[in-house]
């Protein structure tokens, strides 16, 4: 397996809108891996495919993690429905370094898509994971944490993002 490096804001591919999953190929199957492999080791809870620079709907998550790893999930062409109840997070994201907000969030939600082999699965979830599952979707959607911010605080990390950039 294989670290993949994971592009921060303003990374163009996270701006995008991220394209159907259609066959597993080997290829595809390796990517998964990677990407797994790639949220544990960053510390990371979840990953979409697109911060690794693949504008693809493949997801990978585990609520346990980043230390516990128990349940790893692969989800390919996820899609929340059903979502109800409101619920405010705290969240942070690899592909933006030191950034945090508060996101307000379904406090329920059910995901359908297909696992790693392709097979037709369904997720209700609430609390964390329901949380994580809706971040890691807003990714597929060419969304990131730093578009729910407030207009100040979005232009304040912008400039940090400048400064790292030339220095």
């Amino acid at each position: 397996m294989t670290r993949l490096a994971i592009r921060t804001y303003p990374d163009p591919v996270l701006a995008k809108k991220a394209e159907s999953v259609g066959e597993i190929t080997p290829e595809l199957s390796q990517l998964m891996q990677d990407m797994v492999q790639t949220m544990y080791e960053s510390d990371g809870v979840g990953l979409a495919a697109p911060q690794v620079g693949h504008s693809i709907r493949l997801i990978t998550i585990d609520e346990t993690g980043p230390k516990e790893r128990k349940s790893p999930m692969i989800i390919l062409n996820p899609v929340l429905s059903d979502g109800s109840g409101t619920k405010e997070s705290e969240e942070s994201c690899l592909s933006l370094p030191t950034f945090t907000c508060k996101v307000t969030r379904s406090e329920f939600i059910t995901v359908r898509g297909q696992n790693e082999k392709g097979e037709d699965i369904e997720i209700k979830a609430e609390g964390l994971l329901a949380i994580i599952l809706q971040h890691e979707c807003d990714h597929l959607e060419g969304k990131t944490l730093v578009d729910h911010a407030s207009r100040l605080k979005r232009t304040m990390y912008a400039s940090k993002v400048k400064k790292w950039q030339k220095d």
